[in-house]
């Protein structure tokens, strides 16, 4: 089993949407976990949704940093969001292969309800289609 650590700044909408889609998809070929590297402290209630709307397990998500994980070792780290991607990990997560999904953070959509869900919608979508095609 392969362990994966999806990386964002907030750790509240992209990375824990994709940490339970990979955990959904992986089908016990990967088990993953999510951090920020500046936790929001919240998961944001419309992730919770969209994950929930598609039938996805979510178990007990929350935001946290990814100094929880320092010292542990991880075959792959995922950052999707285009900060995270270029911040130095304070920590050594072991031989790990790294790959960037750059995912709009759906969090900072406006509008009305029906935009705002769009958004959600198709960051859910965006990350979906890449742990398909991504992750066999």
């Amino acid at each position: 089993m392969k362990r994966v650590l999806v990386l964002c700044t907030g750790n509240s909408c992209r990375s824990i949407m994709a940490e339970a889609l990979i955990n959904a998809l992986g089908h016990g070929r990967y088990v993953a976990r999510s951090a920020g590297s500046k936790p929001a402290g919240y998961v944001h209630p419309k992730s919770l949704e969209t994950l929930q709307r598609h039938g996805i397990d979510i178990e007990q998500p929350r935001s946290k940093s990814w100094d929880e994980f320092a010292g542990e070792n991880f075959d792959l780290l995922i950052t999707v969001c285009d900060q995270a991607a270029n911040e130095q990990c304070p920590v050594v997560f072991g031989e790990h292969q790294k790959l960037h999904w750059s995912t709009p953070d759906p969090a900072k959509a406006e509008g009305s309800d029906a935009q705002i869900d769009a958004a959600f919608e198709e960051a859910f979508q965006l990350l979906k289609d890449r742990i398909e095609k991504e992750l066999p």
